[in-house]
């Protein structure tokens, strides 16, 4: 964008009360931001409410924002998109409240390229979160990029597993860019930035505020061709991104969990209200009519306690309940499960408790 054009944008989506929905509503009516900053206070009030109209009136002193976004916009990698450009992502034009101002950071290509999006718990099990990495992976190789929202838990792990094929990723946050939230993913965010793409509607220097990640959460939900929950409890922010990609004709899919574990509840609410229930990549490709070759997520190699894994069970448990399931001694048990743990077969969690991983 030209600086007059940055001047202009800005203006135009920064001004208090004055939303994506009325930004819409104020373009479809006056079809420039030129032409709403020329218009009456008359004809204004056609479209906005006496409150948005006022904050509309007194405006707001931008300068200081205008020079750092243009310095922003001068750092390689850095792309300011507004609604209209060529490279402006095409499914986010389903939502009723598209944002009209895109900030964006990486391989703009991404952003038009078939995407899953694919979220799930910040607090995910270990199983959860190799799930969520190895199945992204799968898809991204594929062809699909892979969407999801660089928070911690099932988001982090899904954005390494699209990084790790050729479609990569897209991560939307909920912050400004030159913010990092989590700041435990700033390598992450690094990585994402050099071989994937970061995006916001937020304006550089917007902090991680709760009514945020909402926002955040519409864009996740119509950047992909579906919507894919892998762990989430009941209320979970998943649920509702999974709700919104729903609303605009998006698939949704959800893997579900043991009966015993609140991080399964989620997607078991989602699967019966008709969410697809998935148990395999395949199962994901099949249901959005992907024709693509994929491969399944890795096995994890022979091991001599295949035996005692197939009595374990997946859910997670503790050593004595383990030494009455099996009759082994507890100190037999934990030299067998060290060693599984050394295999990447099962993982400790706290309370002294195991879980195997498929």
């Amino acid at each position: 964008m030209s600086e007059d054009e940055v001047r202009l944008w800005l203006r135009f989506t920064t001004i208090t009360k004055v939303g994506p929905r009325k930004q819409i509503a104020l373009l479809t009516r006056f079809k420039t931001p030129e032409a709403v900053f020329t218009a009456t206070p008359a004809e204004l009030a056609e479209v906005l409410s006496t409150p948005a109209l006022d904050a509309w009136l007194d405006g707001l002193d931008l300068e200081e924002t205008i020079q750092q976004t243009l310095a922003w916009q001068q750092e390689a990698g850095n792309t300011l998109l507004c609604l209209g450009d060529a490279a402006y992502p095409p499914r986010l034009l389903d939502l009723p409240d598209a944002p009209t101002l895109l900030y964006v950071k990486g391989r703009l290509e991404l952003l038009t390229m078939p995407a899953l999006s694919v979220v799930g718990s910040r607090n995910a099990t270990p199983q959860g979160l190799d799930n969520a990495e190895q199945f992204a992976r799968c898809f991204s190789e594929a062809g699909l990029t892979i969407v999801s929202g660089l928070a911690a838990g099932i988001d982090a792990a899904a954005h390494r597993g699209g990084l790790a094929a050729a479609s990569s990723t897209i991560a939307v946050v909920g912050t400004g860019l030159d913010r990092v939230y989590p700041a435990s993913n700033r390598e992450l965010a690094h990585q994402i930035a050099s071989d994937g793409v970061i995006i916001s509607e937020l304006a550089l220097g917007s902090p991680p505020k709760a009514d945020h990640f909402p926002r955040r959460n519409r864009m996740i939900a119509a950047l992909g061709l579906g919507c894919l929950v892998v762990e989430a409890t009941v209320g979970s922010g998943s649920l509702i991104t999974a709700k919104q990609a729903a609303d605009i004709g998006r698939e949704v899919l959800a893997i579900p969990g043991s009966i015993h574990s609140p991080l399964a509840r989620g997607c078991h609410q989602l699967i019966k209200q008709g969410a697809k229930l998935v148990e395999s990549a395949e199962d994901v490709l099949s249901e959005l009519s992907w024709t693509s070759s994929v491969q399944a997520p890795s096995k994890q190699r022979a091991s001599k306690s295949s035996p005692f894994l197939q009595n374990m069970g997946f859910d997670p448990v503790d050593i004595e309940t383990l030494s009455q399931r099996s009759g082994l001694t507890t100190d037999r048990l934990s030299a067998m499960l060290l060693t599984l743990e050394l295999e990447g077969c099962i993982v400790a969690l706290p309370g002294s408790r195991y879980q195997r991983i498929a």
